[in-house]
């Protein structure tokens, strides 16, 4: 007789890491297009304004701390002691289980991938899409923040991405860069909600809420 087995699926930090990127990218965007398309509301003296400044501070402190988890989520894909997280990304070289998951999300086939890994084999694909986007976002990031700021930190980091600004092509081909980053990851947004949900309603292992509980519903046999 099938029965419901509860199963213990994402640590506390990889849940951590997950909804303070996701924030942390959203607050990005936010901010990211009003520097780009920027638009004053307040009324009053142009010398007593400052949204923008306050603006591009919060998008810094943002990627920043975006860097951080970053650095972090590599780390644990080498030293988590819940999941061996870095071989979970490679999930897509088992040709025959990506096969099936293309198959099975087209609706040419009725049968499901095998679930090997943490993530399935397009999961991998994504979620190491991801973590590279999430790198070029921020070497451009770093790259365009030490061209405005010459002390402190990013005194010492400029001169160590400068020669990625020159193989980019100067400033302004890094920040057109940026700007199509940013597109890349609202498009990743909104496939990713849509799936995680599509395959909640599809398996009903609980997915969307084992990000927050850790926890997902498996069917399992007596």
């Amino acid at each position: 007789m099938e029965n419901i087995v509860p199963k213990k699926e994402w640590s506390v930090a990889i849940r951590y890491n997950h909804w303070i990127m996701a924030f942390s990218i959203f607050a990005l965007i936010v901010t990211g297009f009003y520097i780009a398309f920027p638009f004053t509301l307040t009324q009053g003296e142009t010398v007593n304004k400052f949204f923008m400044g306050n603006t591009r501070g919060v998008h810094v402190f943002f990627g920043v701390i975006l860097l951080f988890l970053f650095v972090w989520r590599l780390y644990l894909a080498a030293f988590s002691r819940f999941h061996a997280d870095w071989k979970d990304f490679f999930a897509w070289t088992d040709i025959n289980n990506t096969v099936k998951q293309i198959k099975f999300y087209l609706l040419v086939s009725k049968e499901p991938p095998a679930h090997k890994y943490l993530y399935g084999p397009l999961q991998s694909l994504a979620y190491g899409g991801l973590l590279f986007l999430v790198l070029l976002i921020c070497l451009t990031g770093l790259i365009l923040m030490g061209a405005g700021y010459h002390a402190g930190w990013t005194a010492l980091i400029y001169p160590v991405v400068k020669p990625f600004e020159i193989i980019l092509g100067g400033l302004a081909s890094v920040r057109y860069i940026h700007h199509v980053l940013t597109w890349a990851f609202v498009l990743f947004i909104i496939v990713h909600v849509y799936m995680a949900f599509w395959y909640d309603v599809i398996f009903k292992e609980g997915t969307v809420s084992s990000m927050i509980s850790g926890v997902v519903f498996r069917k399992g046999d007596h």
